[in-house]
């Protein structure tokens, strides 16, 4: 549960994956911030992945901060925390992202039923819908443009107030 993966078994790891961080961070020319894809149902998502954006945000606190968060879905639970996981994981995010980009679990099997033809999506099927999504939001970044060159850019053109900073994402 979120608890789990943002006191115990996550702060026993965080150290080693923050020195992953700070290396991959220490060889790039212009770090512009950092991207996050995790869930918010499970443990490992909600908990640990929002301690790993608190610590980041300690650590580079003039940097961007985006995330990918994919919500539970709302009517079937794999948990019976995972609505509590979620509650828990928003309010990290208030606090310490400064873009979060909503998939909605929901309407990623809703895509594949209904405009996929998919009968039995499977993990895969979902993770090409999320890459797809994270690559449509990230193209202004990788290729040359008018508009929102970088992470900053991006951020003060869709953000209308700084605690107002989810968006949800469509196709």
């Amino acid at each position: 549960n979120w608890a789990k993966g943002h006191y115990t078994e996550g702060a026993e790891l965080i150290d080693s994956v923050l020195d992953v961080v700070r290396k991959e961070a220490e060889n790039c020319d212009c770090l512009q911030g950092f991207q996050v894809c995790h869930s918010l149902g499970g443990g490992t998502g909600s908990g640990k992945g929002t301690l790993l954006i608190s610590k980041i945000r300690e650590e580079y606190p003039d940097r961007m901060m985006l995330t990918f968060s994919v919500f539970p879905l709302p009517k079937v639970s794999d948990t019976v925390v995972e609505p509590y996981n979620a509650t828990l994981s928003v309010h990290q995010l208030v606090e310490n992202a400064d873009e979060c980009m909503v998939l909605d679990n929901e309407a990623l099997y809703d895509i594949c039923f209904r405009t996929l033809k998919l009968t039995t999506p499977s993990f895969g099927d979902l993770n090409h819908l999320i890459s797809a999504t994270m690559s449509g939001v990230t193209c202004c970044l990788r290729f040359p443009g008018q508009l929102n060159p970088d992470l900053r850019k991006l951020a003060v053109n869709l953000i209308p107030f700084p605690r107002l900073h989810f968006f949800m994402v469509g196709f």
